[in-house]
Formats: C-alpha cells, structure tokens, sequence
C-alpha cells in the first residue's frame, strides 16, 4: 500500500500545525512592533549575509527559509523601501545581483529581537533544552539530503 503508516501521517499533521503557528506568531509580533514581514527578514538576512556584492535572484531564493513563489514581487516592495538594491551583474549584462543598503542593515536589526521573542515563547518557552536539541536532530534527517 502506498498509504503511509498512521505515526508518519500523525508526524506530517503536526510539523504543520506547528509550523502554521510558529510562523503566524513570528508574523503577528513583527506586526505588533509596526514591523515589515517575516519574508522581508529573510530577504534582509541573506542579502545582509552576501556581503557588498550581493547575491543573484536564483541564489536569493535558494538561500531563503521560506518559500517564495513571487520574489520579484517581494524585492521589488523591499527595494522601493531602500532596503536593498539591484545592481548590474558583471559576469550577466542581462542579469543583475540583489545587495541590502545601510537603511536594510539597520531594518533587519530593528526586526531581529522581535523575531528572536517569538522564536523563544514558540519554541524555547515550550520545549526544554534537550526536547529542543532533540527536535532539531529529527527535523534534520527530514532536510538533510539521503547519503
């Protein structure tokens, strides 16, 4: 049978909710402090985590935690608030590279306690340091590619 077993199916529903809840109070936080979205943090991080050069879109969007289906889009709003800005590509004259600006550097550090509050009482405030660890390592065997 292709139906998985009842445990794996019960796992699956969990992961879920769990992180459907994580991410709406990491969501709702940054709101509540008239913050920019939990995306817009990602963004910032890894364009932040590039260096002066930045990164192309494709590497942007590998890089990132969350999905994103329409990064341009997303860029697009975070570049017209001057938190980053498109650059040509010196090895692409068609392409261009996505670098964060001073204005993105101080953004994402305005962001970071508030996310660093939810991540706490999500996670940190519910689980004990080993139930944390633990999870972690299970999780991994679930991204880590099969050797």
């Amino acid at each position: 049978s292709d139906k998985p077993a009842e445990a794996t199916i019960r796992a699956w529903v969990r992961l879920m909710k769990a992180q459907h809840r994580a991410l709406g109070s990491v969501e709702s936080a940054l709101k509540a402090a008239g913050l920019p979205p939990l995306a817009w943090y990602d963004v910032l991080l890894e364009t932040e985590r590039a260096g002066k050069e930045g990164l192309r879109p494709f590497e942007l969007e590998r890089a990132m935690l969350l999905a994103q289906y329409n990064l341009s889009r997303l860029v697009d709003r975070i570049e017209a608030a001057g938190y980053v800005e498109r650059r040509p590509c010196a090895d692409d004259g068609r392409g261009h590279l996505i670098a964060i600006t001073e204005a993105g550097r101080t953004m994402r550090r305005r962001m970071w306690p508030v996310y660093a509050r939810a991540i706490e009482a999500t996670v940190g405030q519910r689980l004990s340091g080993k139930q944390a660890a633990t999870l972690g390592e299970l999780l991994g065997h679930l991204i880590d590619e099969p050797s």
